[in-house]
């Protein structure tokens, strides 16, 4: 049950901190939300580890590192595949991925799970293409190049889950700050190349290839109308920076609540477990959306939530 509460409380939060980011990216460039906004989850990460402590031996550096750079790469990927294909097909391809290869993981280990175990873990991964549905109306089209890179991106994600499943359970949150700063790092140097790009080719608007917006250059969302200063590296107002160190915050707070989940229980079935729920962070994002920007939830998006929290309990049952 704690696991089940762990791994849903953590899919909550990052979608929380997803929608907070969305927020900000409709003023500033998607990736420059999210370097500074990693570097902002090094402070809360910090306090922890001197509130509740952290060891930095060898395995905690690495597989900090490796949950780091899997995760800095997730990201930057995932922004380039909704720059080329519809974000109603690869959003949810990522989501899928991203539940999908931490379970294939524990079962190659010979993780046995129970029927009902197996069950709910298919629900709960249906529950994600639901939930993460969302009408595009871009026009771009499905690629192979999309495809893949979406899919590789899910995989990133994925692997921030095994790499903090593969930390040693005495560790504390010193993985959880390796992991931040060489993310922050990964992340600000691409938000630096991506601005100085801009810059030199003149294409402060922010379109890619083909005239498609690029969430991983565009300072906005496709198709709305930034403030040109902001755009071009001007000062942020109070509530744009609020809404980034939120986002920071609540980012970081994520990882801890993933972290724990899966050392909460020596049970071999916590990773599938805590990865297929860690998924469901779209209903945060969808929740938080309807609730501040009221936008409806479509009956796709309230079946998938249905669907989401009916296999949570089959999972605390299991």
């Amino acid at each position: 049950m704690l696991t089940v509460v762990l791994g849903l409380s953590g899919a909550l939060v990052y979608g929380f901190a997803d929608f907070l980011g969305g927020l900000a990216s409709r003023r500033v460039r998607a990736v420059t939300v999210a370097a500074v906004a990693a570097a902002v989850g090094i402070v809360p990460l910090l306090v922890g580890l001197v509130v509740v402590g952290g060891a930095f031996g060898a395995e905690s550096v690495l597989w900090g590192a490796i949950a780091g750079v899997s995760g800095g790469v997730g990201v930057l990927l995932l922004y380039r595949a909704l720059a080329i294909g519809p974000m109603s097909v690869l959003s949810p391809l990522t989501a899928v991925f991203a539940a999908v290869v931490p379970v294939l993981v524990a079962v190659l280990r010979g993780t046995a799970l129970s029927g009902l175990a197996v069950v709910a873990l298919v629900v709960a991964v249906l529950a994600v293409v639901l939930v993460a549905s969302v009408r595009d109306t871009s026009g771009a089209r499905v690629t192979a190049v999309g495809l893949v890179t979406a899919a590789v991106a899910g995989c990133g994600f994925g692997g921030i889950v095994l790499a903090y499943d593969m930390t040693p359970s005495d560790a504390g949150v010193a993985p959880l700050v390796v992991s931040r700063v060489l993310q922050a790092v990964l992340l600000g140097t691409a938000a630096v190349v991506v601005t100085r790009r801009a810059a030199v080719t003149g294409q402060a608007a922010g379109r890619g290839p083909g005239g498609a917006a690029d969430p991983a250059t565009s300072a906005d969302a496709p198709g709305s109308a930034a403030p040109p200063g902001i755009r071009g590296g001007g000062r942020w107002p109070a509530r744009l920076v609020w809404t980034v160190v939120a986002c920071g915050v609540l980012d970081a707070a994520a990882n801890v609540f993933i972290q724990a989940g899966l050392h909460s229980s020596e049970d071999p079935a916590t990773l599938p477990v805590v990865s297929v729920l860690n998924a469901l962070y779209p209903i945060g994002t969808v929740v938080l959306a309807g609730i501040v920007l009221r936008e409806r939830l479509t009956p796709v998006q309230w079946a998938g939530i249905v669907l989401a929290f009916g296999a949570a309990v089959g999972l605390a049952l299991a």
